[in-house]
């Protein structure tokens, strides 16, 4: 019985991250929703210039506090797991003043240096509009993700899921009406200066990223109430906590720091990639005699439809990770290597199991998919989303083993991944766009590359450092063989339906539906997972009632 209940606890946290991996689903499902009408008003110029805007935000937003949440769960969960409650809301209270004071610097920095960022750095001074929009997001999510890691800290996912999808509700309404509304206003602006065309696409970008600070606020409102609420309970469980020794703030900051020091530099080192893209794609492109306009399309493409499409599968590996880091905290501080080695092992296969056919599937249905969703026949975007298709498997993998290791107290190893990777990634780049001349290509292949290289380095630290030895049928043959024979069945249907009908939208739905049915067929044909393990996903109970009704368990 002993041992059951230690599976149970295991499997937990999958299920935790199930539900953050739904709502992280569910967000960029709207997201993409409302980047279709937002893209079909902005144009690929004003993706250029919201994603540059972006880029940059995202870059601050890891300096200053993206690893708030994470640091904060893993905090709160080793101080739980130990009975510390009143420690543990003493962690709670010294990160929302570290959050105020990052997270506060970081928006002064952003909205005061915003023309150097965009103009100077990136070649696109009008991103400078949108990006200072951006800047006041950068406190209001720093102070949210101390909240959602308390939460998280202590294995509760329900309050980050709700925020997450209401926050990108917000975003969504917000963004499509804000960036018609000041699209009309950028090119009222641009006739009095001479180019209403790109004046109106900057506002328009600029629109977009007002949704995402309506979001954020709406996010904090939720978070603040959802903790109000519970607030009650910590209280009854602070009584009850005789611990003797209380961590003054001082050295609980102290500590938090030094948590963070490794998580942000190798967010960072993992995330600044997308810069060092930009920068060099840009520049060189220009010393290349390419048109300006044709590099801005081209980058908004890359930035404003594939990676918002190959972003979501990727969701739920970073859904899982945020969710994998307390637990394995906790059972790795009780040293239960057993646990341990359990826990990655299923996370690993969970992953897997999504990100095979998402990346085989985009592959094949790369330029229907574009022209579905974008009304983009461009043949470079069905290119671009074929050869960059495999980088769903690498960066879902790459990651959750981010995760891993810091659940496991090695957060310096991820850093020294990355910071390989990434000269590694900047020489590929350069040679494929100096050499090669693969222009836009170049990018994608370079994004792949960088995602495969951190893939690898951190597999063999993880499998080094916690004794976990995946069995690689079930976690990486099953899946890939499953999602092949998934992919010839979707490209036949897709060929054929839309010789017979000439309707792509019909072709491509159609055979989405048929991978998506095959697949699952496929996975459990092949014994590639257990009813156990169904019943751990969202509407598991559904898919092992579906599967024994037709024989497939």
């Amino acid at each position: 019985m002993e041992n059951n209940g230690k599976k149970r606890s295991d499997t937990g946290f999958l299920v935790q991250g199930s539900i953050l991996a739904a709502a992280s689903i569910i967000s960029r499902i709207v997201g993409l929703i409302y980047r279709l009408p937002m893209t079909a008003i902005i144009g690929k110029r004003g993706n250029d210039f919201y994603g540059t805007a972006f880029e940059l935000y995202n870059i601050i937003l890891i300096i200053s506090s993206f690893s708030i949440p994470l640091a904060v769960s893993k905090l709160v969960a080793a101080r739980m797991s130990q009975g510390q409650v009143k420690n543990a809301m003493r962690v709670f209270r010294g990160s929302l003043v570290f959050a105020m004071i990052s997270g506060g610097a970081a928006s002064l920095i952003v909205f005061f240096g915003a023309d150097y960022f965009t103009g100077t750095l990136l070649k696109t001074p009008l991103s400078a509009i949108a990006l200072r929009i951006l800047a006041p997001v950068l406190l209001i999510v720093a102070l949210v993700g101390v909240l959602r890691g308390f939460f998280q800290g202590l294995h509760t996912m329900m309050p980050s899921a709700i925020s997450q999808i209401l926050e990108q509700i917000i975003n969504a309404v917000v963004s499509v009406i804000a960036a018609y509304i000041l699209f009309g206003y950028g090119s009222r602006v641009g006739a009095v200066l001479g180019d209403p065309e790109v004046y109106a696409a900057a506002y328009g970008a600029a629109g977009g990223t007002l949704g995402t600070a309506m979001g954020a606020l709406a996010a904090f409102f939720v978070m603040a109430f959802i903790f109000l609420v519970y607030r009650g309970t910590m209280r009854k469980r602070m009584l009850r906590d005789h611990t003797k020794s209380l961590e003054s703030y001082r050295s609980l900051v102290g500590v938090l720091v030094m948590t963070i020091i490794p998580v942000l530099m190798s967010t960072t080192l993992y995330n600044i990639s997308g810069i060092v893209d930009q920068g060099i794609f840009k520049n060189i492109a220009l010393a290349q005699g390419y048109d300006a306009k044709q590099i801005s399309e081209w980058w908004g493409v890359f930035t404003g439809q594939y990676k918002v499409l190959t972003n979501v599968p990727i969701s739920i590996a970073s859904a899982i990770a945020a969710s994998s880091v307390p637990s394995l905290t906790a059972a790795f501080h009780r040293k239960e290597t057993a646990s341990v080695r359990r826990q990655i092992a299923l996370a690993t296969r969970f992953i897997m199991l999504i990100a095979f056919p998402c990346a085989i599937g985009m592959g094949v249905l790369g330029g229907p998919i574009m022209m579905l969703l974008f009304a983009d026949a461009d043949k470079t975007s069905a290119v671009i989303m074929a050869i960059g298709a495999a980088s769903v498997v690498f960066y879902s993998l790459s990651t959750l083993s981010n995760g891993l290791l810091q659940g496991i107290d090695r957060m310096r190893i991820p850093v020294t991944n990355a910071a390989i990777s990434l000269v590694l990634q900047t020489i590929f780049l350069y040679g494929a766009m100096e050499i090669l001349h693969l222009h836009i290509y170049a990018v994608v292949l370079a994004n792949t590359f960088y995602a495969f290289l951190m893939c690898i380095l951190n597999g063999r630290a993880v499998a080094r450092y916690s004794g976990t030895r995946q069995n690689v049928r079930k976690t990486f043959v099953v899946p890939f063989e499953a999602s092949a024979v998934m992919g010839i069945l979707v490209f036949l249907v897709y060929t054929t339906l839309h010789a017979v009908t000439r309707s792509n939208a019909v072709s491509c739905i159609a055979a989405m539906a048929v991978g998506v049915c095959s697949y699952f067929v496929l996975v459990l044909m092949m014994r590639g997972i257990s009813e156990a393990e169904l019943k751990m996903l969202p509407q598991g109970r559904t898919l092992v009632a579906v599967a024994k009704r037709f024989g497939l368990l």
